[in-house]
């Protein structure tokens, strides 16, 4: 019996408020563990188990398997679909809800994050473990392709933005594949794409984290102001300030957030504070 039929044996009814999209497909399954570059000594994390079928994928490669789920009514359909899975433990508990403390009392080694991941929770949960000081290596999550697009974004497009940046900032980010709605039960409205993080600690050697990303956060904040401006209003910086910094990186006064990549995002606040 494959996972869709031990669904429907079990009258499962998905949970529109849980971002409820399942992939039941094994060749993809097993796409989406090799794209997240699991192997036999490494060990993974999953958020949003699902019916298992990733999980499954994962258990079959990977050392140790750590999947996360908030829904219980899911109990028995996982005692099915991971039945032999002997590396794998399933925790019904919301990581976002968990400290890094709680975390790491589960998970104890450093870890590659590989996950079907409800769209409700994309950004929170990406900057949850880019964010704070728990050991994931990578983290190799399925996203609505506008939002993965956003996060590979090149600077001077429209889809550059503070979120592009903060990304940036801990990690390398790719698009692995671009993943149709048709490959998810039930179908969604959208198309998806399997976002690649690879986490590269202390980046840009910026020693003040919080004040950098407020910075971007800020030169992003209204599109139609002028960096200077948007930093004036942020940090109570003289424009003046500003507009001599991005003269001297090669940039107009008048330039706007969007047309800064990373690097001189990171120079430029060398150059203000």
């Amino acid at each position: 019996m494959n996972i869709k039929d031990i669904i429907i044996a079990n009258n499962f009814h998905y949970k529109k408020s849980l971002g409820q999209n399942f992939i039941t497909d094994r060749n993809l399954l097993d796409a989406i563990v090799k794209d997240g570059g699991v192997g036999k000594d490494d060990v993974a994390v999953e958020i949003g188990v699902g019916a298992g079928g990733l999980t499954a994928a994962l258990s079959a490669t990977a050392k140790k398997v750590y999947g996360f789920e908030v829904d219980r009514s899911l109990e028995g359909i996982l005692a099915q679909t991971l039945k032999g899975c002997e590396n794998t433990e399933i925790i019904f508990r919301d990581v976002l809800k968990m400290s890094d403390e709680e975390f790491k009392a589960v998970v104890k080694e450093p870890f590659h994050v590989v996950a079907n991941l409800p769209y409700y929770i994309t950004m929170p949960l990406i900057m949850r473990f880019l964010e704070s000081g728990l050991c994931a290596k990578s983290i190799t999550v399925m996203v609505q392709k506008e939002v993965a697009e956003r996060i590979t974004a090149r600077h001077n497009t429209k889809e550059y933005s503070a979120v592009t940046v903060a990304v940036k900032f801990y990690a390398d980010a790719e698009i692995k594949r671009a993943v149709s709605k048709n490959m998810f039960f039930p179908v969604p409205k959208v198309d998806s794409a399997l976002l690649k993080l690879t986490v590269v600690p202390n980046k840009y050697g910026v020693a003040d984290k919080e004040k950098f990303l407020k910075l971007t956060s800020a030169a992003f904040s209204m599109r139609r102001k002028t960096l200077a401006n948007n930093l004036e209003a942020a940090f109570g910086t003289a424009k003046t300030i500003t507009e001599k910094a991005l003269e001297r990186l090669g940039y107009p006064p008048n330039a706007r957030g969007e047309t800064l990549p990373i690097e001189d995002f990171i120079r430029l606040y060398d150059l203000i504070f």
